[in-house]
């Protein structure tokens, strides 16, 4: 069984989220067998960072539709794309 990593970019409500407290929540939220193996940030516009976690998933697992629907569950987080997926 192979695994798959995905780079995903979570964009916070406002600029007043707590990115560490936000980071937090969305790793408590993966489903299981998937893990985070770090987060990037890239500033947005006018005080807005987004959260670029890179996550590990099981190449089984149906792809990143799990980790996507999870994260956007997440409170605080106003919308979840996908940017990059590859094997591992």
């Amino acid at each position: 069984m192979g695994k798959v990593a995905a780079s995903v970019k979570v964009m916070p409500q406002s600029p007043d989220v707590d990115l560490d407290d936000l980071q937090e929540r969305l790793e408590q939220s993966l489903p299981e067998g998937a893990k985070i193996n770090g987060v990037e940030r890239d500033d947005v516009a006018f005080g807005l960072v987004a959260l670029l976690p890179t996550v590990i998933v099981p190449d089984d697992a149906g792809g990143t539709e799990a980790v996507e629907e999870s994260f956007a569950n997440v409170d605080g987080v106003e919308s979840v794309e996908v940017e990059n997926v590859g094997r591992i």
